[in-house]
């Protein structure tokens, strides 16, 4: 069965940090590019971080410096690594992980940062 499981969500202050866990399983992690997405109610899904199979990563220009995406395949797990945290980084957080025709979503961890 396949599932991608985030965690680490939370509140956080400005500034502050938080780091994301996408657990995955049921698929063969490393042939895999994977994604976070963020979407607040009512707003369009908006690509945050990705990390391609080889390691490559780009991020949206709102979080470049401020986050890092990583992977260890070894774990079947990725990371993002958020700094300098704002107050527009509230939304929810995705993970999403592709190749070929396959395509596969988690649930989502909640991040809000708030003062």
């Amino acid at each position: 069965q396949v599932q991608l499981v985030e965690s680490g969500g939370g509140l956080v202050q400005p500034g502050g940090s938080l780091r994301l866990s996408c657990a995955a399983s049921g698929f063969t992690f490393s042939n895999y590019g994977i994604r976070w997405y963020r979407q607040a109610p009512g707003k369009e899904r908006e690509l945050v971080a990705a990390i391609s199979a080889g390691g490559i990563t780009n991020y949206a220009d709102s979080v470049k410096g401020r986050f890092t995406i990583s992977r260890d395949n070894a774990k079947n797990t990725v990371y993002l690594q958020m700094n300098s945290l704002k107050l527009e980084d509230t939304d929810v957080y995705f993970c999403n992980a592709r190749w070929r025709q396959s395509n596969y979503w988690g649930q989502g961890t909640q991040v809000t940062v708030s003062s």
